[in-house]
């Protein structure tokens, strides 16, 4: 890994440290330094779950760590110190720093550590993003696919309403109407008979014509 500046043992500690390198590029790009207990709490995490185990990832935390030295706000007491999990002499310190057991794979099962800890982190952002995506889509007054059977509700009741409104405006002018024409005297119902009156022709009381 010529970018970091390290020459490895192994190739398998190569790909490790390459991961880190992304985990570390993933943080940064979301790292908000304005707050520093922010900053105190993924530093803590990552010593914790042991995020960072290649001089790469090492290199990072020492770097978080003189950064919340340096903030006023965060007691010193609180930056714990980086712990290192390898022995000089190439032993594993597990007897003196045990892994958590709910982050211990099983034996026969082992999987890349590094790769599925970048999983597990990446899943937890999305379930995060998904969430607050919903919350905003769902209280946002334009519709889209999380509120529109409300959106669709709203508007059909808006609709209704205005409707009802018009109809009762127009029953009132139309017995405004009426009432203006019996006040003239004029009669604006239909004929029902279908006979016309024809000029010349009188009739009599019994309702046929003279001759």
């Amino acid at each position: 890994m010529e970018k970091s500046g390290y020459l490895f043992y192994t190739e398998h500690d190569e790909v490790i440290a390459e991961a880190e390198q992304k985990k570390i590029d993933y943080l940064e790009a979301r790292m908000d330094y304005s707050r520093p207990e922010v900053i105190l709490q993924v530093y803590e995490n990552a010593i914790q779950e042991r995020i960072f185990k290649t001089p790469v990832g090492l290199l990072y935390l020492k770097q978080l760590q003189g950064f919340l030295l340096d903030q006023p706000e965060i007691d010193p007491e609180q930056v714990k110190p980086i712990p290192l999990f390898v022995s000089f002499c190439g032993e594993l310190r597990e007897q003196t720093n045990p892994t958590p057991a709910r982050v211990k794979p099983a034996q026969g099962k082992k999987k890349d550590g590094a790769g599925y800890q970048i999983s597990v982190i990446l899943n937890v952002l999305l379930v995060l993003a998904l969430l607050a995506m919903f919350t905003i889509s769902f209280y946002s007054e334009q519709p889209n696919v999380f509120n529109y059977e409300r959106a669709v509700t709203d508007k059909y009741a808006s609709w209704e309403q205005e409707l009802t409104e018009k109809e009762q405006e127009l029953k009132s002018r139309e017995r405004k109407v009426r009432n203006q024409e019996m006040e003239l005297g004029i009669d604006s119902k239909p004929v029902d008979s279908g006979e016309e009156d024809v000029p010349g022709r009188e009739h009599d009381d019994t309702g046929q014509s003279a001759e």
